[in-house]
């Protein structure tokens, strides 16, 4: 997720709370979602289909934050 990030991702894991959460958030969905879709995990089509929104608004907010903190530190 976003290559282009990686050195400022790996130093905002390690001090920046909120950023972590977000990370983290996205991480434990994106490893539901794919147990939920190899039937591991049991789940409805719309289940999954909320899950991955929710995954993708965790995205969006972690490139906002990325944003955000690469334009204060120019």
């Amino acid at each position: 997720m976003f290559p282009e990030y990686r050195d400022l991702i790996t130093k905002l894991k390690g001090h920046d709370a909120h950023f972590t959460r977000l990370f983290d958030k996205h991480n434990e969905l994106d490893q539901l979602i794919k147990n939920m879709e190899a039937h591991i995990v049991a789940a409805t089509e719309v289940e999954i289909e909320v899950k991955k929104k929710e995954k993708l608004q965790l995205k969006d907010q972690i490139y906002a934050h990325l944003k955000k903190v690469e334009a204060g530190a120019q």
